[in-house]
């Protein structure tokens, strides 16, 4: 089988992987679309000591299931929640499984992901998508949740000035979605081409270098995918304003840290908000109805073969989304 594989130093694609064996209450699930992250890129740079197969953004097809339940997903098209629960810890009987203490996660933590011809997951993480859904929509299905996530955890006063900091794959995203709100949404990132797609969804945006940081935002939703995002997002959220962080980065090599000043968190009295994995239902009801625009985010479709340069593809200025098909 072949898989786009992470040994720790460099990823390479394997083309004789081990078939995948899934166990009871788990479906075989064979990809039809994948998509590449900032975090694949950021695992590749050490990001959560994962080792084996990249990835965890897909659409595909259900081969077979071990077990009694979800058998009528044999042969449907599915996306599926990457994090994979005990169901028995505190945080899974509490009612935040995805916070399981014992949790596996697709291509990211303890479980082989995604870029392969074949991968595993518990049958209770998949959702059948929508008949009227096309493979290159549901695909964004996990990244669009977590954009959604954002709208769950903020609780909007008044009608508040938003900045989305970052104008790559989640940044665009998150901008579209925050558009929802009773609230004044703008776009900040460093790229004119990127940021051409906000003027299309009607979406206010700027230039970094054309804004003034003088703290004067209530919120700033930081998905620069840099470590200097949380720097400059502390620079324009007002005293006592909100920051969203969605980034995720590697430190530098040999460091723990990435050598951000936090004392403005205190000084200020900023709260900040750690925002993750969200809810797969009301993306894909997003993009069925078609609220939000994600095909105008699909930079390259490569295949699965070409692994390795897709990744170095997605890193490049100007690309937005890599697809890759088997």
């Amino acid at each position: 089988m072949q898989a786009l594989v992470f040994d720790g130093k460099q990823p390479a694609i394997h083309p004789s992987v081990p078939e995948v064996v899934p166990k009871p209450g788990e479906a075989l699930i064979r990809p039809l679309r994948m998509g590449v992250c900032a975090t694949d890129l950021e695992i590749c740079k050490g990001y959560m000591g994962f080792k084996g197969v990249l990835g965890h953004e897909f659409v595909g097809v259900v081969e077979r299931v071990v077990g009694k339940t979800g058998k009528e997903l044999v042969g449907k098209r599915v996306v599926g929640s990457i994090n994979c629960v005990c169901g028995k810890c505190d945080m899974c009987r509490g009612g935040l499984p995805e916070h399981c203490r014992d949790r596996t996660v697709l291509g990211i933590a303890g479980r082989d992901g995604c870029f392969a011809q074949q991968f595993a997951l518990p049958v209770r993480n998949l959702l059948e998508v929508p008949a009227g859904l096309d493979d290159d929509h549901a695909v964004f299905t996990e990244p669009l949740a977590a954009a959604f996530q954002v709208l769950r955890q903020l609780t909007i006063e008044g009608r508040p000035y938003i900045t989305v900091l970052g104008d790559g794959r989640l940044g665009l995203l998150c901008a579209q979605v925050m558009t929802q709100l009773n609230a004044t949404v703008r776009c900040v990132g460093k790229h004119p081409e990127k940021l051409a797609l906000c003027e299309k969804w009607g979406v206010k945006h700027r230039l970094l270098d054309d804004v003034g940081l003088r703290q004067d935002q209530d919120i700033v939703v930081d998905c620069t995918g840099s470590a200097d995002g949380l720097r400059v997002a502390m620079q324009m959220v007002r005293p006592r304003g909100k920051i969203v962080l969605k980034t995720t980065v590697a430190p530098a090599p040999g460091s723990q840290s990435h050598g951000v000043d936090l004392s403005p968190l205190v000084i200020h009295e900023i709260q900040v908000i750690g925002s993750r994995c969200g809810p797969f239902d009301e993306a894909l009801r997003a993009m069925s109805v078609g609220k939000i625009d994600v095909l105008s985010l699909i930079s390259r479709r490569m295949k699965l073969a070409e692994g390795v340069e897709a990744l170095k593809t997605a890193n490049q200025p100007g690309v937005i989304k890599v697809l890759l098909e088997p």
